[in-house]
């Protein structure tokens, strides 16, 4: 497996490509979109810059790889930045021109279903970003969170050492994007219990790989883009669930395989973005959230304890489909230290 490098960082000033890889909501749900977009202007100085399927749902997987051909192949284009998830970037996969990107890497941000490219992406020796979609995190109803805007403007701009910190507050009630109310103010937030730390018994430094549960489970599906197990021995594992809230047995089933396959062992550290416990079709009252949330704590810790018993872990991490949320580098260095109750990344 190629080493993983970090490629150059954009400036205030310069152009962002702004893509829908995974979907194209900005055409349907344009009010996040906007807001998303008047901040990577307005706050971080950034010049956004969309292609042809930006805006435009159902864009075919060929159509979607052109506008990242030419995103990356534009020297012009510092960095991209994805509009938010989706369920079928998967497909897109297979129209990738891996000597194109690999010969004019960019970072790119993204999570959700862009999984799949942060995967490809590391796979060609790429760091990446999962975190900092615009519709999501840049177009936060009210204001970007805090936690979120200084992990956010730190991956962007910067190349050191960043420390993440628990969050005190936390939600995943949302409100509807097509109602121009829902942005007049930020979303209600309530406390939050920090990290729960399992193992932790020692420090852990290496490069991060994982990922959205779902998206992975199509790819280990699919054997597209995972490599041999013993290559990613000594990395830090990084998980989290969407908004599709899996049951804890499906959390554990997917684990299951991947301790099958002989990747979970290959971990010593792994971080566990808590657990998004809420969802228009499950709107799950307060205790319904921390029931779920313990049940998949718990069928991650079995899966651990039956293939990867020395892991150490930390769960409720605010990273993937959480408020607020922390930008994890896909391939990049992430040091867990057990003992100190520290994490950092290296953006």
């Amino acid at each position: 497996m190629t080493e993983p490098a970090y490629p150059a960082k954009p400036r205030p000033g310069d152009r962002v490509a702004v893509l829908s890889p995974a979907s194209g909501l900005p055409e349907v749900l344009p009010l996040p979109f906007e807001l998303g977009l008047r901040r990577l202007v307005e706050e971080y100085g950034l010049v956004p810059v969309e292609y042809p399927t930006t805006r435009r749902l159902g864009a075919t997987a060929g159509e979607r790889a052109a506008d990242l051909h030419a995103a990356f192949a534009d020297p012009q284009i510092k960095a991209i930045v994805t509009s938010i998830g989706g369920d079928d970037q998967i497909t897109v996969l297979p129209h990738l021109d891996a000597e194109l990107i690999r010969a004019n890497p960019k970072p790119f941000f993204g999570f959700s279903d862009n999984t799949n490219l942060l995967m490809y992406l590391s796979n060609l020796g790429i760091v990446g970003y999962h975190g900092a979609s615009v519709m999501t995190q840049f177009g936060r109803p009210g204001a970007m969170h805090p936690l979120t805007e200084a992990s956010a403007r730190a991956a962007l701009f910067t190349s050191g050492e960043f420390e993440l910190t628990p969050s005190p507050e936390t939600n995943d009630v949302e409100r509807r994007w097509e109602d121009p109310e829902t942005f007049e103010s930020a979303p209600v937030m309530e406390p939050a219990g920090g990290w729960s730390w399992h193992n932790a018994d020692r420090v852990v430094e290496g490069a991060a790989w994982g990922g959205c549960v779902e998206v992975l489970a199509q790819l280990l599906m699919a054997d597209r883009e995972i490599r041999p197990a013993d290559e990613y021995a000594g990395g830090v594992l990084f998980l989290e669930t969407s908004e599709m809230l899996p049951g804890a047995e499906e959390v554990y089933r997917v684990l299951r395989s991947m301790g099958e396959r002989g990747l979970l062992r290959q971990f010593p550290a792994l971080l566990m973005g808590r657990a998004r416990a809420w969802s228009f079709d499950k709107p799950n009252d307060a205790a319904g959230r921390e029931r779920y949330r313990a049940g998949q704590r718990a069928a991650v810790l079995r899966a651990l304890a039956e293939y990867a018993p020395d892991t150490m872990a930390v769960f409720d991490v605010d990273l993937g489909h959480t408020d607020p949320q922390v930008v994890i580098p896909y391939g990049g260095l992430v040091r867990v230290d057990g003992p100190a109750r520290r994490i950092a990344v290296v953006y």
